[in-house]
């Protein structure tokens, strides 16, 4: 097999510590010689490895991803050196030889004949967004949880306000359990706390308030609410600061959100994950299959065993799924006809997967082209084949039971 790299590194890096191999041509005529040294995970025995691997003249040097611990690795060896990160499915070891010695010698010898291929890693001000995003949907994650809790608690002191209100942080609700705590009980006095909207469900309101809330109730809300309030003060400080961050990619988000379901908070975390600069992606096929969105391949002896969809970018799928589920309830647009479409034949979850690959297709190609979104409209399929579309209609009506004779309308 030919040669690639004459001289390469391959890094297993741990929390502590990382076994570096370095492969280069020996005193023999197609002789390599790999030698292995150890160096510790902090950033001055990093810079150290730097200068040492500079020394070496290495003309790759791949690592693989493992948990984040590759980071301050990548991020320090970056600036100078070819650096690769691959993925850890992509490179596995012979089994029986599962030493971190020889996971080192292995990265070093697969990159030496280019048998990996690079993952995608953001430059630094995409790396700050994704930050940014990712902490974003863990304070979203943790306050919804929190909110469930709060929710579950309820239900031991006998009050059943989630069952009347649709959000128990609502301007309502919060009035009457900040009332619950001070010491109100009386149902009658705590339903008048009710406003706009909740104003005609004072009644049921009486019956949800009646209850055995105590002392003990009260102090342990206290501790849920101003939980929740933590979580909402993060949400608003990570969602102003990436307001901020977000300034030169402004025009990108701005045309996202044009695709039907795709919002502000969508539209972030795709230019976040993406890095919204597509020429990292050759096709829109490339970008659908590094984020795991259209199906896998998995063929043998001329059989197809599965076409599940690969693992992809989790944060992105969570936020085209969310995109999706928009889409499909959207009235009169080309996405939720596709979905009803599909979902009739192969079930809501493919439908949904579906939608996630148009959607990003339609992000590839409009910030490659620097357009917006054009929706086809809901009769895309009646105007793309009329004949298919008159021939379905006939086909309902006559197993309803109707004999039915076309007329070509007067121009």
């Amino acid at each position: 097999m030919d040669i690639v790299h004459e001289r390469s590194v391959g890094i297993d890096i741990s929390k502590r510590d990382a076994k570096v191999c370095v492969r280069s041509p020996g005193n023999a005529r197609g002789e390599y010689v790999s030698t292995v040294t150890t160096w510790g995970a902090t950033t001055n025995q990093i810079l150290d490895l730097k200068l040492f691997l500079e020394e070496q003249h290495v003309s790759t040097v791949v690592m693989e991803a493992t948990s984040d611990y590759w980071k301050p690795f990548y991020y320090v060896l970056e600036a100078t050196l070819p650096v690769m990160l691959v993925n850890a499915r992509h490179a596995k070891n012979l089994p029986g030889r599962k030493t971190d010695v020889s996971d080192a010698a292995w990265l070093a010898q697969l990159a030496a004949h280019g048998l990996l291929r690079p993952s995608f890693v953001p430059p630094e001000p995409i790396r700050e967004l994704r930050d940014l995003t990712r902490s974003r949907a863990i304070a979203v994650g943790d306050r919804t949880r929190e909110i469930q809790r709060l929710e579950k608690f309820l239900e031991s002191s006998g009050l059943k306000l989630s069952a009347i209100v649709s959000d128990l942080t609502g301007a309502s609700s919060r009035a009457m359990l900040e009332a619950l705590i001070l010491g109100e009980r009386d149902p009658q006095v705590l339903a008048q706390f009710a406003q706009r909207r909740m104003r005609p469900k004072i009644p049921q309101l009486v019956e949800a308030l009646t209850g055995r809330f105590s002392d003990h109730h009260a102090f342990i809300v206290r501790l849920h609410l101003d939980q929740i309030d933590q979580h909402t003060k993060a949400i608003d400080a990570l969602t102003e600061r990436i307001g901020t961050v977000m300034a030169p990619f402004r025009p990108a988000r701005e045309a996202l959100t044009s695709i039907p379901g795709v919002s502000v908070l969508v539209a972030d975390v795709i230019i976040a994950e993406t890095g919204a600069d597509m020429r990292v992606f050759p096709t829109a096929a490339h970008l659908a299959s590094w984020a795991g969105v259209c199906p896998g391949s998995n063929e043998s002896a001329g059989r197809v065993k599965s076409t599940k969809t690969m693992p992809g970018n989790k944060h992105l799928k969570a936020a085209l799924g969310i995109a999706a589920m928009s889409a499909a309830r959207s009235k009169d647009t080309y996405l939720s006809v596709k979905y009803k479409r599909i979902a009739a034949r192969r079930g809501p979850i493919k439908a949904v997967v579906a939608i996630e690959h148009v959607i990003l297709t339609a992000t590839w190609h409009m910030l490659v082209n620097g357009e917006v979104y054009q929706d086809p409209g809901a009769d895309y399929y009646l105007k793309r084949d009329p004949q298919q579309a008159k021939a379905k209609a006939l086909r309902q009506l006559k197993s309803l039971g109707f004999d039915v004779t076309l007329t070509p309308a007067a121009a």
